[in-house]
């Protein structure tokens, strides 16, 4: 499909609102995001309204929260009336007061109430994810009376990928039934002939995302029933929507790995004041951390003086360590955060770990002695009449350093998560400075041991 040209603002919207009535919902998305609220506001009143709750609908699309702020009460509560309820609750958590307020009270009973009910999830649970419009029927009916009344209803809900039939009498969620062998049923026949045999999986609104997601990779569902205390159906998570949530989960872990805190909104919308804010908490606590480097490096400063040769592979001791380090951190969160690991494994990884920084660090150090010989060989550097000592030390240094840098970069994870921080948020800052400073000290150290009584 041809991309859809950039809008000229002195265009009435109408016309504007005209070329896009034809497009795909995700398009006239990507379309509004190039533009202000204010003209995306206008834009979306001269759409169709079904097209218009649509892409209101989408949660790709920017500034939703200050788009509908712009748009005309008479109409807005229409448009929110005919959004999915977890997608009205996404919005209203970005409206401030008394702006949603208003708003609330506009809604209809219906919307008004599972608004509510999902708000009063946190917003990490897959009670704030899941949406409250599903298809349920008693386990009693027919094939086709459940048919006819997916037919009476398929409008008022946001997708159909199960049905889930439900006990008579406690109404508790019995068996999901896919809409594909519901189909290839006999009408005539009992709605619970066709269900699988096996027990519905299930999840508490209260449990995390990570643990949705795992249950959806996992058995290739469409939809997971979200149920209560006694079985009863409150919701369902989508694929789609648990796509959406870890797509932007996995952004936020990105950027606080990288040292700072997670934007809000995408990089280009975030203004000046703000990323400032956002970047510049990190960087200073950061800066001062490695401060440690300088005092570990005045500790040593005797040394410096007799061995100034030392100085040349400051730098490369300390990248070796922090690139271990991270490597190991970054393998960490993910298999945490996937389940592969659990806090009680952390002795595993340590053995684990011991002997691949061991490995890692012997082929560093390796390298780095072939480029001293090679350098001192070929008149590239003298590094002077004890240079065979100075190779040794850069090795020996090289297998600690990077050992070290893997053994805390894979424990790290384990302890932030164990005290109740999450490992992505500081796991990569934390192991750059731990392993900046120790490798300091185990490189000087080495050099002592190793250069006492020559350059030392």
């Amino acid at each position: 499909m041809n991309e859809i040209a950039p809008f000229d603002t002195r265009v009435d919207p109408s016309v504007l609102a005209a070329r896009l009535s034809d497009e795909r919902a995700p398009d006239i998305v990507e379309a509004l995001n190039d533009e202000a609220p204010e003209v995306a506001a206008a834009i979306l009143l001269g759409l169709p309204t079904e097209r218009a709750i649509e892409v209101l609908d989408q949660p790709e699309l920017d500034c939703a929260a200050d788009i509908i702020e712009m748009l005309p009460r008479d109409r807005v509560a229409g448009y929110l009336s005919g959004m999915s309820a977890d997608r009205v609750t996404d919005v209203f958590r970005e409206i401030e007061e008394p702006g949603r307020s208003d708003l609330r009270a506009r809604l209809d009973a219906e919307t008004r109430g599972a608004v509510d009910r999902l708000s009063a999830y946190g917003e990490e649970t897959v009670g704030s994810l899941m949406t409250t419009e599903f298809v349920t029927v008693p386990g009693t009916w027919t094939v086709s009376q459940t048919l006819e009344h997916i037919r009476h209803v398929e409008k008022t809900r946001e997708t159909i990928y199960a049905i889930f039939v439900l006990d008579p009498r406690t109404r508790a969620l019995t068996k999901a039934v896919p809409l594909r062998r519901l189909i290839s049923g006999d009408p005539s026949d009992n709605v619970l002939s066709v269900a699988p045999g096996r027990r519905p999986l299930a999840v508490s609104p209260t449990a995390s995302r990570e643990e949705a997601a795992r249950l959806i990779s996992k058995y290739d569902l469409l939809a997971l029933p979200v149920v209560d205390a006694v079985g009863h159906v409150i919701g369902i998570v989508t694929v789609d929507d648990m796509i959406d949530a870890m797509i932007e989960k996995q952004t936020q872990d990105v950027q606080r790995f990288g040292g700072m805190e997670a934007l809000p909104e995408p990089y280009m919308d975030i203004g000046f004041f703000t990323m400032i804010r956002k970047r510049a908490g990190w960087l200073c606590a950061l800066f001062l951390s490695e401060m440690l480097t300088a005092s570990a490096m005045q500790g040593f400063e005797g040394e410096l003086e007799k061995a100034i040769v030392l100085t040349l592979f400051i730098p490369l001791i300390m990248s070796s360590g922090g690139n271990s380090g991270s490597q190991a951190t970054s393998l960490l969160i993910r298999a945490l955060a996937l389940h592969q690991i659990r806090l009680r494994d952390w002795w595993r990884v340590a053995l684990r770990e011991l002997p691949t920084g061991i490995v890692l660090g012997a082929i560093l150090g390796v390298i780095a002695v072939v480029r001293i010989v090679a350098w001192q060989k070929f008149g590239l550097y003298d590094y002077g009449e004890h240079w065979p000592l100075v190779a040794a030390t850069v090795g020996a240094a090289l297998v600690g350093i990077v050992t070290f840098g893997s053994l805390a970069g894979s424990m790290l994870p384990f302890l932030l998560q164990r005290i109740g921080f999450d490992p992505a948020t500081a796991s990569a800052p934390f192991v750059a400075t731990l392993v900046d400073v120790t490798g300091l000290v185990i490189y000087f150290s080495v050099a002592l041991l190793i250069l006492r009584g020559t350059l030392l």
